[in-house]
């Protein structure tokens, strides 16, 4: 492992910790801004097949999506559908005319590059205070004696950050587990996608993710924590894993190794992230849905 990748890992956790600490405003403009690059490396991976999407309007809708998911979560369903419809209606003036695939980069764009990410700002921003989880936090914590007494949880560790931060960490050790065990003990291919992958790498991060997510139940006080945390592990471990051989698959299609030279050891934005943008409705859902059906 290189000393650049090694430097640039550590940045990005620490900017994602702040970004999640902060929340709010904070994290919606940050997390607009990485979305944004990313969906240029989208669009730069889909013109080196030919294709020519709708690329600003995407970018500006995308934007439009996540500034709904903070002010107004149960909105943004509807602003996808109607984001959607406007790029289409965007294809339809253009002076050479759009094929099928101009047409379905572009919303590919809007949902891989914008819709899928929204879940985040959801998940961060948009629960803050609304779930009934959010008494076990607040109220067992001080008694662990892990923060002075003086601290006001009932505002610093709200629903959204807590959920958010079990997540990274989920798919932080899915994603450091596969790395060094598969490196080290790989022996197995898992995919001709991605021929670095192995099936041992894979097992571990998986496994990783799980022992965080258990950990992250315990210490949460979560409803049957063993089970609830083994779920949420080992459904942010696949969907970690399946979004990181999606971006593979794209990558391979458009004839490049990495999205982009953005970050150090890691190629582009896309390369760092891909991880990220399925496990974002899985997280929401399951902390919005499942959950609350085992408080009851």
């Amino acid at each position: 492992m290189s000393w650049s990748r090694v430097i640039s890992g550590i940045v990005a956790i620490a900017l994602a910790l702040i970004m999640l600490t902060l929340g709010g405003w904070y994290f919606t403009l940050g997390f607009g801004v990485i979305v944004y690059l990313g969906q240029l490396e989208y669009f730069q991976l889909v013109r080196a097949k030919g294709i020519e999407p709708a690329g600003k309007t995407t970018l500006v809708v995308s934007q439009a999506l996540l500034i709904t998911a903070a002010i107004a979560p149960n909105l943004v369903d509807a602003i996808f559908a109607l984001a959607g419809t406007l790029i289409c209606f965007y294809l339809l003036f253009q002076p050479r005319i759009s094929s099928i695939a101009d047409i379905a980069a572009s919303i590919l764009g809007l949902f891989y590059g914008g819709y899928l990410p929204s879940y985040w700002i959801r998940l961060r921003v948009g629960l803050d205070g609304s779930s009934p989880l959010l008494t076990h936090v607040t109220t067992n914590l001080p008694q662990l004696r892990y923060f002075p007494p003086s601290w006001d949880l009932s505002y610093t560790l709200t629903e959204g950050l807590t959920a958010s931060l079990l997540a990274f960490g989920c798919i932080w050790a899915a994603d450091i587990g596969a790395y060094i065990f598969g490196k080290f003990l790989g022996r197995t291919r898992l995919s001709d996608i991605s021929p670095k992958k192995t099936v041992e790498g894979a097992i571990f991060g998986i496994l990783g993710s799980i022992g965080v997510a258990i950990a992250g139940a315990w210490f949460l006080q979560w409803p049957q924590f063993l089970w609830t945390g083994f779920a949420l592990g080992i459904i942010i471990g696949i969907a970690s894993l399946l979004g990181d051989l999606t971006e593979s698959m794209m990558k391979r299609d458009a004839g490049v190794k990495d999205s982009g030279q953005l970050i150090p050891g890691h190629g582009g934005i896309l390369d760092r992230a891909d991880s990220y943008v399925f496990t974002a409705p899985l997280v929401y859902y399951f902390v919005t849905l499942v959950l609350p059906l085992l408080t009851t």
